[in-house]
């Protein structure tokens, strides 16, 4: 089953757009008829949706899914190439995300995670490269840079004297503390610029390029605040981010998890759906909201979750219309635009190979994430939020791009990405926030309106967008509408 999303290049074949994907669902809908009035309506395939959508069905609603893509997973899912997955989105999960570790212990895949680096053989080396120089080193001697690093991180979070704990005692609670919504209103180069004359050339080069991977915007636009609740988020060290960001995956691909949800769901009798469904508008009629798709098909249900990004809201027209807030923070958007390219090369030694190449090039960072069933290495980059980058519109470029990382060392076999700026279902990557939006609006982008249900990582309260606010705010939403159309019965008296 092949998706229209993404691309695909090699020497042999070219650039193609659509790679293939179990999270393609086929036939793309099971509607016999749009004429039915459903308990509840969910928009969106990707986690949020998917686990409202589970929950629902399972608590005994009859549920319709209606997803704009021909596959499930929104902005986490992976391609399946020669019996190898590469992540097109969303990918690295860890034990100390609660929900995402709920639902794979509930789907018994706690031994599917398997480490992204490995670092047993091959070139097991480090390339910096920077405006101050070029520099090889041994991932041994790369302590030296995760120290270079981890001191930089520190100097930048250490606003209390306590590596952040003080202004962020409760990761999950950070905006019930004054102090800390202060910060929202910084950015990241306003923190550098206070802390500048502390770091070496070389610290700064790290701090600014880690910061940029977090939020693929630029350091103006980037939200210091909310690089200080994933630094409290993993635990308050670099170790931790390093853990819980970049390190485990899933050895069959993201799309082998999210399955899980929707086959669930399936298996109750219980769920309809519509792939291919792009939604024009949203209708809250009082006794029932209706929606219409683009090719003009309505559907009706008494609540409806709408799990529509952030930055696409203001696509769709609301009636009656978002709030105020609401509607200012979707027109804001948040500011990642990642550029995540895999590149499939012939050096098997490339595996324990990771890198930085920054400010200077259009991809920024990249690690050996894998070796395809070709015995071939898996190199994925990240970038284009610095010099940017549209890799399918000029693939020399991206070629040129990669080979930048390790000059030398890039035998192209293989491109495989997903262009999410171009995307019109998501409009950009991962959330990540500018100053001042999270601190005007996040109760706003939290609050239901009428029978709608708004439920996204965007405006998570934990992992903000990680695949683990996705199914904490599809699970609270779910909670919302099932204690609403299926109130608990009352208890009898033992007398």
């Amino acid at each position: 089953m092949t998706s229209r999303d993404g691309f695909q290049w090699t020497p042999e074949t070219g650039l193609a757009q659509g790679v293939p994907s179990i999270g393609v669902i086929l036939p793309p809908t099971n509607i016999l008829s749009s004429s039915a009035l459903y308990d509840v309506i969910v928009i969106g395939g990707g986690y949020s949706g998917l686990t409202a959508t589970r929950d629902l069905t399972v608590a005994g609603l009859r549920v319709l899914l209606i997803e704009a893509r021909d596959r499930i997973g929104g902005r986490s899912w992976s391609s399946n190439i020669d019996d190898y997955p590469f992540e097109m989105g969303g990918t690295w999960v860890h034990w100390g995300q609660p929900h995402v570790w709920r639902e794979i212990s509930r789907y018994n895949m706690r031994t599917e995670l398997e480490e992204s680096f490995d670092f047993s053989h091959g070139v097991n080396h480090f390339q910096l490269r920077t405006t101050q120089g070029a520099s090889t080193m041994s991932h041994e001697e790369e302590v030296r840079l995760d120290t270079l690093l981890a001191s930089g991180l520190e100097k930048f979070v250490n606003v209390d004297g306590d590596m952040g704990r003080k202004v962020i005692p409760f990761a999950h609670d950070a905006f019930h503390v004054p102090e800390a919504r202060l910060y929202d209103e910084m950015s990241a180069q306003d923190r550098i610029n206070i802390i500048a004359l502390s770091l070496t050339p070389n610290e700064r080069a790290s701090l600014e390029s880690f910061i940029l991977l977090c939020s693929c915007g630029t350091l103006a636009t980037t939200s210091f605040f909310e690089l200080l609740h994933w630094w409290a988020l993993c635990g308050y060290s670099y170790r931790g981010c390093m853990d819980a960001l970049i390190s485990y995956k899933f050895k069959g691909g993201q799309s082998t998890f999210a399955i899980k949800f929707f086959k669930e769901a399936l298996a109750t009798g219980r769920l309809s759906y519509a792939f291919n469904s792009p939604i024009s508008s949203i209708s809250d009629q009082g006794d029932k909201v209706t929606l219409t798709t683009r090719g003009g098909r309505q559907y009706s249900g008494a609540r409806l979750v709408s799990t529509i990004p952030l930055n696409v809201l203001n696509s769709v027209s609301f009636d009656p219309p978002l709030g105020t807030q609401r509607a200012a923070a979707t027109n804001i958007g948040h500011v990642n635009q990642c550029v995540k390219v895999h590149a499939e090369i012939s050096s098997k030694d490339m595996r324990s190979w990771t890198g930085i190449s920054y400010p200077f090039n259009k991809l920024m960072y990249a690690i050996g994430d894998g070796t395809t069933p070709a015995g071939n290495t898996h190199i994925v980059c990240f970038g284009g939020f610095n010099n940017h980058i549209h890799p399918e519109e000029d693939i020399n470029q991206t070629k040129q791009a990669v080979e930048s990382m390790a000059p030398g060392n890039m035998d192209i076999k293989r491109l495989v990405f997903h262009n999410w700026s171009k995307d019109e279902f998501a409009k950009g990557a991962w959330f990540f926030s500018p100053p001042q939006l999270l601190s005007t609006s996040l109760d706003a982008m939290r609050a239901r309106q009428g029978n709608i249900v708004f439920a996204n990582s965007d405006w998570a309260v934990g992992w903000r967008s990680f695949i683990d606010g996705a199914i904490e705010e599809g699970t609270r939403a779910a909670m919302t509408v099932k204690e609403e159309l299926q109130p608990a019965p009352a208890l009898r008296s033992s007398l």
